[in-house]
């Protein structure tokens, strides 16, 4: 009885954790979302305004918003965080409530949240290497969506969502009691930024 105690008790430590993170960096999202909505109303109105993103030639919001990447379905991309981050956050804020969502759910969740990550990484890729020009909130974007993702997934392996084998998901919970996880995240996103540093290097600062 008592280890089933300190079990529950280990798995709502763990959950307050998951979305915990989920709903701060949900805000924080929504956040920047709506910073760039309010930069791409300001630039509509003056396409000479300066921007408070736009720092130097390689930081710099307005050129990014003026490429075609800025509006892939038609629309500013912002609007998708503007959309999609409140959704973030109310599953998170339900999440903490305890109460209990269908395991479709996750998985749908978990399935879009990749999209929307890919979808990230390609404007990340696309500022670095084709843009040559990188947007402050939009890497603040990129940050957060991949710590959500993170965050999603690691609930839904530690519950199993996906259904894996017997022998594949005693693997994936060792891994994940040892923070493999969140080292291969920790991994990846130092790997943006090294990207970032070597191919602008010292004009970052300029």
């Amino acid at each position: 009885m008592f280890s089933f105690g300190k079990k529950k008790q280990t798995l709502e430590n763990s959950n307050k954790w998951i979305f915990g993170t989920m709903l701060v960096f949900g805000l924080v999202g929504l956040a920047a979302s709506f910073v760039l909505a309010v930069e791409e109303f300001h630039l509509l109105k003056n396409p000479n305004a300066i921007l408070s993103c736009s720092i130097n030639t390689v930081l710099n919001c307005s050129t990014v918003m003026e490429t075609w990447q800025a509006s892939v379905f038609g629309f500013p991309n912002m609007f998708i965080g503007l959309m999609g981050y409140p959704i973030v956050v109310t599953v998170a804020i339900v999440a903490l409530t305890k109460a209990k969502l269908p395991r479709w759910f996750w998985i749908v969740a978990n399935v879009c949240y990749l999209l929307a990550a890919l979808f990230a990484y390609w404007l990340f890729f696309n500022s670095v290497y084709v843009i040559e020009v990188l947007c402050p909130w939009c890497l603040i974007v990129t940050f957060v969506t991949t710590i959500i993702l993170a965050t999603l997934t690691h609930y839904n392996l530690r519950e199993n969502a996906f259904k894996l084998s017997k022998h594949v998901n005693n693997t994936v919970q060792e891994m994940l009691k040892k923070d493999i996880g969140k080292l291969l995240t920790a991994t990846w996103i130092v790997l943006l930024i090294a990207l970032v540093f070597v191919k602008f290097g010292e004009s970052l600062f300029a």
